[in-house]
C-alpha cells in the first residue's frame, strides 16, 4: 500500500478545516481530489466516503459525551437517510458506465458544492435570525435549559432521504446541506445540539453510502490511506484551536471556494468564473460583515468605543464599489475580535475559604 505525500498534506488541511468549522470534508475533498490530482470522480466519492466513515465517529463521540444529541431527530433521520445513501450509490450505476458516469459524477458534483456554498450563506442568515431572537428575549438564553422538540416524523424522514441521496451520489452534504435542512426545520434547536445530531446521524448515512461505493463503486485503498494519513491528525489539530479561531472570516472564505469549486467543475470558463467569483467576493463579504455585526449586542459595541452604524453604513454603501470588501475585512480583522472580547463574562472572584 503506497501513501501519497501530497494526497496526505490535502487531507490534513482538510481535516483542519472540518475540525476548525465543523463542515467541508466531502465538500472540499473530493473536488481537490479531482480538479488538483486529477483522481476519476467516481473513485474521490468513493474514497473519501471510505475515509469519512472513520473521521466522523471523532466528531459524534464528543457531543455524545456533552449530551447534545436529539436521538429522536437521529433515529427518523437514519429511517430515510441511510436506504437513500445506499441507493444513491445504485443510481450512479444506473447513469451509466466508463466515461458517461464520470461526467455525470462530476457534474453532480458541481451542483452539490454550489449547493453546499448556498448552505452556508443560509446558515449564516438563520443564525443571524436565532441571534435577533435571543436578543429580544435574553431570558430564555440565560436559562439555558434544553427545550422540548416536538419530532415531526415525515418532514424529518424527507430530509434524510434528500440528504442521503446526494451523500451516496457525490460525498457532499452530511455536514453542509443537512444541519441547514435541520435548521429550517427545527429552529428551536439550539447550536450545539445541531451539530451533534448531525454528526451522530451522519455516522450511519456515510457508512451506507461508503459501503455501496466499496461493492459497487470504484474505491482505491491507496487513495483513502492517503486521505486518512492527513484527515486524522488535521481534525484533531482543528479541533484544538477551534476555539480561538476567527469563524466569520473561514467560513465566507470556505463557501467562495466550494462556488468556485462548483461552477468549475461544471465546465465555467476561466474568465467567466473569475467574473463571477469576483463579484460574490465583493458583495457577499460586506453583506456578511453587515449581518455579524448587527447580530453583535449593542453593549459590546459601547464597551468596544466603536460606531455600529459607521461600520454597517460604510460596509453597505461601499459594497458595489468595492469598498465595503475592504472596510468588511477591517470589520473581522480588527473590530470584531473587540466585540468578542468585550462579549466575554468576567471571570466570576474566588470566595476566601
Amino acid at each position: 500500500m503506497h501513501i501519497d505525500p501530497a494526497v496526505a498534506v490535502a487531507g490534513l488541511i482538510v481535516g483542519f478545516t472540518v475540525g476548525l468549522t465543523g463542515m467541508g470534508g466531502g465538500a472540499l475533498m473530493t473536488p481537490i481530489l479531482v480538479l488538483l490530482f486529477k483522481v476519476q470522480p467516481l473513485a474521490a466519492v468513493s474514497s473519501d466516503l471510505v475515509a469519512s466513515v472513520i473521521m466522523k465517529p471523532v466528531g459524534g463521540g464528543v457531543h455524545l459525551r456533552r449530551g447534545t444529541v436529539n436521538f429522536a431527530l437521529v433515529r427518523w433521520l437514519m429511517v430515510g437517510s441511510v436506504p437513500a445513501a445506499f441507493a444513491g450509490v445504485l443510481v450512479l450505476r444506473a447513469l451509466g458506465d466508463g466515461a458517461i458516469v464520470q461526467a455525470r459524477v462530476e457534474q453532480a458534483l458541481g451542483v452539490a458544492l454550489v449547493a453546499a456554498a448556498s448552505s452556508i450563506a443560509a446558515k449564516a442568515l438563520l443564525q443571524f435570525r436565532a441571534a435577533r431572537r435571543a436578543a429580544r428575549d435574553p431570558g430564555a438564553e440565560a436559562a439555558g435549559g434544553r427545550r422540548e422538540v416536538r419530532v415531526r416524523p415525515l418532514p424529518t424522514v424527507l430530509v434524510g432521504v434528500a440528504g442521503g441521496l446526494v451523500v451516496g451520489m457525490t460525498s457532499v452534504g452530511s455536514g453542509s446541506l443537512m444541519i441547514v435542512l435541520l435548521m429550517l426545520l427545527y429552529p428551536m434547536l439550539r447550536s450545539s445540539e445541531l451539530v451533534g445530531t448531525d454528526l451522530v446521524q451522519a455516522i450511519p448515512l456515510v457508512g451506507s453510502a461508503a459501503l455501496g461505493h466499496v461493492l459497487f463503486g470504484d474505491f482505491k485503498l491507496d487513495l483513502t490511506a492517503s486521505l486518512l494519513a492527513g484527515c486524522l491528525p488535521g481534525v484533531y489539530a482543528g479541533a484544538k484551536v477551534s476555539s480561538r479561531a476567527r469563524d466569520g472570516m473561514i467560513r465566507p472564505a470556505l463557501a467562495i471556494i466550494l462556488l468556485a469549486s462548483g461552477l468549475k467543475l461544471l465546465d465555467l470558463g476561466t474568465p467567466q468564473l473569475a467574473v463571477v467569483v469576483t463579484a460574490v467576493v465583493l458583495l457577499a463579504v460586506p453583506l456578511w460583515g453587515v449581518l455579524d455585526a448587527i447580530s453583535q449586542p449593542a453593549q459590546a459595541w459601547i464597551a468596544a468605543k466603536v460606531s455600529r452604524r459607521a461600520v454597517v453604513g460604510v460596509q453597505s454603501a461601499g459594497a458595489p464599489f468595492g469598498v465595503g470588501f475592504v472596510a468588511a475585512l477591517l470589520y473581522f480583522g480588527l473590530v470584531r475580535p473587540k466585540l468578542l472580547a468585550a462579549t466575554v463574562p468576567p471571570p466570576r472572584p474566588r470566595l476566601p475559604r
